[in-house]
């Protein structure tokens, strides 16, 4: 990788936050250029699959670090760090034809069995794995073609609710299991991994590479506090509604002016101005 100036790393969610809610992000281009014009990473950090991920990643231009599904897989450009990532201490690395994936996150077939089970003793929940292209598109409003790569999981089952599911009994029962609820736009069953624990390792690996480095982390919801606490500069940006997420009020926390990727530029090139 290249030095940065002033080696910044910036950590961003994408829904909500780089999108807007119809998954564009034009209105952050002037600061997407601005940090590709000085070689400041930019990391998007998601709920998304890995084949979502990298079809942003091509229409941004970016050829950094990602990470996905809420922090369950961190894929790093092969030749990217040139310190040993298998250095690690018990992080379980694949390595991959382009990247070398470091696995946090459950196994995507140990959630599955969890949901099919709680189906079958009457729980009214469906995940993505048991839902059609066309039921996502619906539920989410991705073009079909992303609604398909939404489907390509491996460490997190988004879920919905049937009407009169009772979300704390859901709650107990994955917590039974061994896994948890994370909240986001959908609920997700996740295992022991998270965001802030994936930025974590990223952190970890940048100062080992280029020293210290001043990390900023852009968020919208409650699913992005984790990783906003780990950051020397969190933001979050402002909802469709022009409100901030009321659950996220972390010390330090700037709060962009501007919905989405409008907040998110006019936050970015501000803070770059500042430091």
């Amino acid at each position: 990788m290249h030095d940065t100036i002033q080696s910044i790393v910036i950590f961003t969610d994408l829904d909500g936050t780089l999108l807007n809610s119809k998954y564009s992000f034009q209105a952050a281009l002037p600061a997407i250029h601005y940090l590709k014009e000085h070689n400041i990473p930019l990391i998007l950090c998601s709920s998304k699959t890995c084949p979502e991920l990298q079809l942003y990643r091509r229409r941004i231009g970016n050829i950094d670090p990602f990470i996905t599904e809420n922090g369950g897989g961190i894929y790093i450009p092969r030749g990217y760090f040139r310190t040993d990532i298998a250095e690690l201490d018990r992080m379980a690395i694949e390595e991959m034809q382009d990247y070398k994936l470091l696995r946090l996150g459950a196994r995507y077939e140990d959630l599955r069995a969890l949901v099919r089970t709680m189906i079958m003793e009457g729980y009214s929940i469906k995940g993505f794995g048991d839902m059609t292209v066309a039921d996502i598109v619906k539920s989410t409003g991705l073009p079909a073609g992303e609604a398909g790569l939404a489907k390509n999981r491996e460490f997190d089952e988004p879920i919905i609710l049937g009407a009169h599911c009772d979300i704390e009994r859901v709650h107990r029962r994955v917590k039974k299991a061994g896994f948890r609820i994370q909240k986001g736009r959908f609920y997700h069953i996740v295992g022991d991994s998270d965001k802030g624990k994936a930025v974590a390792v990223l952190i970890d690996l940048y100062q080992k590479e280029i020293g210290n480095v001043i990390t900023v982390a852009v968020g919208d919801g409650l699913n992005d506090a984790s990783m906003l606490a780990c950051v020397d500069h969190p933001i979050i940006v402002m909802k469709e509604d022009g409100t901030y997420d009321s659950a996220l009020d972390l010390h330090g926390m700037t709060r962009a002016d501007g919905i989405g990727p409008v907040g998110w530029n006019k936050a970015i090139l501000r803070l770059l101005s500042e430091i």
